[in-house]
């Protein structure tokens, strides 16, 4: 495969994974907003407290999602040092999230309904920055190289040829 090939091999595999990673994001924050919200109206825990009770609940289910739509293809060995991994570091996003909220409520007074919203919504888009980066690169490892290649192999082999082409083991790797 040219370099150019790779690349672009490279780039739409990364498309797919942000656009997966979005589509269980966008879910969790449905989920993460709903449960707030809930909170927010039918108890008297305070704000900050609701809001990261809220993202516990987003964050489970977000391992589900991750683990078995968005990285199914990623290494699963070793499942308790990914869900240690991944707690830790979505501990450190919900620190990241909360910290938002917090500041917005008791360091602007800004504890309206819709600012908490808000706040809470900021608070999700910085912390999934540092989500993506450290679930790609620690929580859900890539496979390793000759088994990618593996996999480029195969998918080579299956695709569509014309009836002139002649299939040698050169054909198939490249």
């Amino acid at each position: 495969m040219s370099e150019r090939g790779a690349l672009r091999t490279r780039l739409d595999r990364l498309a797919r994974e942000v656009a997966k990673f979005g589509v269980v994001g966008a879910l969790g924050l449905v989920v993460n907003i709903a449960v707030s919200n809930l909170i927010w109206r039918t108890t008297d825990i305070p704000t900050v407290r609701a809001g990261l009770m809220a993202t516990c609940v987003a964050i489970l289910f977000n391992y589900v999602g991750f683990r078995h739509w968005t990285y199914r293809d990623r290494d699963k060995t070793g499942r308790t040092r990914e869900l240690t991994l991944f707690l830790l570091f979505s501990a450190v996003g919900a620190v990241i999230e909360t910290g938002v909220l917090y500041a917005a409520t008791y360091g602007f007074g800004w504890d309206t309904p819709v600012q908490s919203n808000v706040a809470k919504v900021v608070g999700i888009g910085i912390a999934t920055l540092f989500r993506f980066w450290s679930y790609r690169s620690w929580v859900f490892k890539a496979l390793p190289a000759p088994e990618e290649e593996a996999v480029v192999v195969a998918e080579r082999f299956l695709e569509p040829r014309r009836p002139s082409d002649p299939v040698t083991p050169d054909s198939v790797r490249n």
